[in-house]
């Protein structure tokens, strides 16, 4: 059994995540440092640092179609060009990432310094810093959903500020233009390159994006473009409108400019967008900062300690709290002019080597080399970027030029004293082929298990559900996959943290092995068609769908989650499943399973989750030699003339059974607890689900809950993918028209 690796991110996750990781120091911080560079012609600065950065997001968008690893760049340089260029690449990429993550915390507290007051901003910047260290190592999960609420706040807070505030720009403000010469462009621009720096980072997930030869080149075009427009607007109006003496000495440009046009609240709402922006740069850089290490560790370039996984929290531990440590360091001993010139020369470093990979790609003519997409204006392009890159260097200031030197001696040393004896690959020869063949064997196993072979049963397991349990599902699906001539596709999801990349779990383990073992032994002693699988993701809920999606699945069989008010405040996996799945999902409740001699349904007339509700009774009853029992609550003074549709729907029902049918109906006062009774008795309860809704769930437990948490023996909740989605006010309308009904 190999393990698959799930693509969750869409166009919208790849344009979030690249957006939010360059909405940062570009607009918050550096306006005002780039300005002392640059005078006004600063906003010529960022719009051609943004054109400089494409040759790069192309470079990035081909290689990553073509070897979707985690580690993003760093890979390409090291598969292209060979260890020890990439042992350079990898430590420029990872202090990239690291001084770009210390500029935002340290940007960040002098705009919450604005609010607070706060005694010492370097002190805070470390707490905070050691908070989001902790964060990452506990493996706390992060939600593309939040990604992007947060990119579309702080988008929309920017978007208002330009649109009222460039009516106030004053033209004047730009005359004479370049202050400070084509030198002082140049010097600017090396100094806010590194606001684009997200734009490439995205690639470190590429195995994680859906349709990559379409949603990465396309998100990161789609990002680099907004980005570099809101970055010149920006610019533009707070050289229009605040004084040319202030903008180049403060650090938040932004509070400067919004304050005598919007007062206190558009300064509060700056502020939040600003904390917002540099906390979740911050954040972003220590979790794909921390990916680097793991990924030089996994190529032998670095100790292998750094490869440990906690066994808790299931993340690289050592490599966070490096790279942690390491931010530490920088926020305490650098000022924040300093950390954003060192950030963007590593980034320019880095920028000029992908595409000399690419090159080196291109030229090999390797068979296996296919990327999904291939970048236009090859090889003019990619010479382009190397050549610029290499300008922009020169030209920087003395710290900066000796930190890229620099980085570039030191791994061209340790290359030369540790990793040459340890690794035997030279660039793309040997060590790309043997990774494509791995994965090729991944593409082929996933090939095989998708194809489309008829009726489709999936019985979607979690890592934590035992033995027993899977026993009792298997027990559950087996008569029904008899019934419908389908298969059963038994696929475990193994959800690993954010923090740890997906290609680092596919290593097939012991608990695999017996997991693969078991199943198929049962699989025999109940006499039906099962394969047996197991997907890696993030999310498990994305990985379910899009693998009933790509499966051609019809039934979702799956344990169901406990019921709390505090699940539907921050939303149930089972909503999102129900909600997007292409086919009808079973949710089963397990409890006390011996034999099945009556299954009890609990009917509600509803037009499609009744008879999806009889047909898995029927086949499980036909497989126990039980029958089946219909429960209809029609509660307190139900008129005749209601008890007798009632009736006449059970017997329709009992039309599409082949087992011993009989049907109940509750009447008199207590209704609920009448059909507690009523169920408890039966080995097996069949109720239809529906999708919670926030507010309304949080003060009404729907009745299907209510049902399923007083039972002890199993519970099978049915969702018909034909079924109408719940609206907002549907548990407050059912229960209106069901006390309606009982008065006629």
């Amino acid at each position: 059994m190999t393990k698959d690796l799930e693509r969750d991110l869409g166009l919208v996750a790849v344009v979030a995540v690249s957006m939010g990781a360059m909405i940062g120091s570009g607009i918050f911080i550096l306006p005002g440092l780039a300005m002392a560079e640059a005078g006004p012609a600063v906003i010529l600065a960022f719009l051609v640092a943004g054109i400089l950065v494409i040759p790069a997001a192309l470079s990035i968008s081909e290689l990553g179609t073509a070897m979707p690893e985690a580690g993003g760049d760093y890979v390409f340089i090291e598969r292209g060009m060979g260890p020890g260029v990439g042992t350079i690449a990898g430590l420029g990429t990872w202090l990239t990432l690291l001084f770009k993550g210390a500029l935002a915390l340290v940007g960040g507290m002098y705009y919450l310094d604005v609010i607070f007051a706060l005694p010492n901003l370097t002190a805070t910047a470390v707490v905070l810093a050691t908070v989001l260290i902790g964060v990452n190592l506990i493996g706390v999960k992060q939600t593309g959903q939040l990604q992007s609420w947060m990119v579309v706040v702080m988008v929309a807070i920017l978007a208002v500020f330009i649109s009222v505030s460039i009516l106030q720009v004053d033209g004047a403000s730009y005359d004479p233009f370049f202050t400070a010469g084509g030198e002082g462009v140049i010097s600017a621009i090396a100094l806010v390159i590194v606001s684009y720096a997200g734009v490439t980072k995205v690639a470190s997930v590429a195995e994680e994006i859906e349709n990559p030869g379409r949603n990465l080149p396309l998100g990161l075009l789609i990002s680099l473009a907004i980005t570099t427009l809101l970055y010149v607007l920006i610019v533009f109006v707070l050289v229009g409108i605040v004084d040319a003496e202030t903008l180049r000495g403060t650090n938040i440009p932004m509070v400067v400019a919004v304050d005598p046009l919007f007062g206190t609240l558009g300064v509060v709402a700056i502020v939040l967008a600003a904390i917002l922006a540099l906390i979740s740069t911050a954040n972003a850089g220590i979790l794909t900062a921390s990916r680097y290490p793991l990924a030089l560790s996994r190529d032998d370039l670095i100790p292998d300690v750094f490869s440990r996984v906690h066994s808790n929290f299931q993340t690289p531990h050592i490599a966070i709290l490096v790279t942690g440590g390491v931010m530490l360091f920088i926020i305490i001993s650098l000022p924040v002019q300093e950390i954003a010139k060192m950030a963007s020369a590593f980034q320019i470093l880095v920028y000029g080597l992908v595409n000399a990979a690419l090159i080196a790609f291109r030229e090999r003519d390797l068979e296996w080399y296919s990327p999904d997409f291939k970048s236009p204006g090859y090889p003019w392009v990619q010479l382009f970027g190397v050549v610029s890159a290499a300008f922009i260097i020169t030209q920087m200031d003395v710290l900066p030029l000796v930190g890229a030197v620099g980085i570039t001696v030191v791994g061209g040393l340790w290359y030369l004293y540790y990793v040459r004896g340890e690794v035997d690959r030279e660039g793309i020869a040997v060590d790309a082929v043997r990774r494509e063949a791995g994965r090729q064997y991944v593409a082929e196993t996933e090939r095989k298990i998708a194809e489309p072979k008829g009726d489709e049963i999936m019985l979607a397991l979690r890592r934590d559900v035992s033995r027993l349990e899977e026993n009792r599902l298997l027990e559950i699906a087996a008569p029904i996959a008899r019934s419908r001539n389908s298969r059963i596709r038994v696929i475990r999801f193994d959800e690993v943290p954010d923090q740890y990349p997906l290609d680092q779990a596919v290593d097939q383990s012991a608990e695999d092995v017996e997991f693969e073992q078991r199943t198929d032994e049962l699989a025999r002693e109940i006499d039906a068609p099962v394969e047996v699988g197991e997907i890696v993701s993030h999310d498990t809920k994305h990985a379910i769908v899009n693998y009933a999606e790509r499966a051609g699945v019809d039934l979702i069989l799956t344990r169901a989650d406990p019921v709390s008010r505090l699940r539907t405040l921050f939303g149930r996996d089972a909503d999102w499943i129900m909600e997007r799945a292409p086919c009808d999902v079973a949710f089963v409740q397990l409890g006390k399973l011996e034999r099945i001699d009556e299954i009890a349904i609990v009917t509600d007339r509803s037009p499609f989750n009744d008879p999806l509700k009889v047909e898995l009774a029927d086949a499980i009853a036909q497989q126990s030699g039980g029958r089946i029992r219909f429960v209809f609550p029609a509660g307190e003074d139900a008129s005749e003339q209601v008890l007798d549709s009632i009736r006449a729907y059970h017997d329709e029902l009992n039309d599409l059974c082949s087992s011993p049918v009989e049907g109940t109906i509750i009447e008199g006062e207590n209704a609920r607890q009448q059909l507690i009774a009523e169920v408890e008795t039966a080995d097996l309860v069949m109720l239809s689900t529906k999708t919670h809704k926030l507010l309304p769930d949080l003060v009404f437990t729907r009745e299907s809950d209510r049902i399923a948490t007083r039972l002890d023996q199993p519970v099978v909740m049915v969702h018909s993918s034909r079924s109408r989605r719940a609206t907002f006010l549907e548990p407050i309308v059912e229960r209106l028209l069901f006390r309606e009904e009982n008065r006629e």
